[in-house]
């Protein structure tokens, strides 16, 4: 049994680059996806948080802003320039896949793995994916496929996108022909609720088998968009998990 002395909490607060790192080593150590790197197939959507987790798998870094499709940047709803956004990765065994990732979709089977990061996340695990192409992007031309042959979904996105229910949100989003007004582009929103989700709090259980909560949000100065997270395990995981979280201030800031 543990004493006292072997039990410790912390609370840390962690900035969205932060959070996405912690994420994205986490969705690294992930069973299916580290048997699907090595035995199967692997897709890595578009998206700055996955920019993260390609970075973690590939081994090379990824710029975030060329790898994001859709974005929310500067106050506004948006998407990156076709000529310089970089193509979803496509692994077979470990190896890039010439034939890109729609041809590689088309192999998919049991094991395989599609990593679809998302704009939201609810307390039941459902997430929303803002949708602005009129085919619906990426989840348009993987829901179906994934669902149907029993890959693994895996969805990392951030706790500074939880909002209190996403089917709920889906319905008053509407979609591109009925949204009157629009800060950039008008959008959709499609809800998956069959993906493993992977935020801060399963990183941090999966990287050191410590529970974590999430306690609070935001900030000034530099912490906007932060998530405070509370720690509790075992005296000697707690500190490694301080320690990596120290170690991630100087994260780069993802910039278009």
């Amino acid at each position: 049994m543990d004493t006292a002395q072997d039990f410790e909490r912390a609370v840390v607060v962690l900035n969205p680059s932060e959070s996405k790192r912690i994420i994205a080593r986490a969705v690294a150590q992930l069973p299916e996806v580290k048997r699907a790197l090595g035995e199967g197939r692997l897709i890595i959507g578009n998206g700055t948080t996955n920019a993260y987790v390609a970075e973690e798998l590939v081994g090379r870094v990824v710029p975030k802003w060329r790898y994001a499709a859709g974005v929310v940047a500067g106050g506004r709803l948006d998407v990156t320039d076709d000529g310089t956004r970089l193509a979803a990765i496509a692994l077979k065994r470990g190896e890039a896949f010439e034939g890109g990732w729609v041809e590689l979709l088309g192999e998919f089977g049991r094991g395989d793995v599609f990593i679809k990061g998302g704009n939201a996340v609810d307390p039941e695990g459902n997430v929303g994916v803002l949708l602005g192409s009129d085919v619906g992007g990426t989840v348009g031309q993987m829901i179906g496929t994934v669902s149907a042959r029993g890959a693994h979904l895996v969805a990392p996105i951030g706790l500074e996108k939880l909002i209190a229910d996403v089917p709920e949100a889906a319905r008053h989003c509407g979609g591109i022909a009925s949204v009157d007004h629009a800060d950039g582009i008008p959008v959709g929103m499609a809800v998956l609720s069959n993906a493993r989700v992977v935020t801060e709090l399963e990183g941090f259980e999966v990287l050191f088998g410590v529970a974590a909560w999430h306690v609070a949000s935001g900030g000034v100065a530099g912490s906007e968009g932060a998530v405070t997270i509370a720690l509790e395990g075992p005296a000697g995981a707690v500190r490694e998990a301080v320690r990596l979280t120290e170690s991630l201030e100087e994260e780069p800031v993802s910039r278009g």
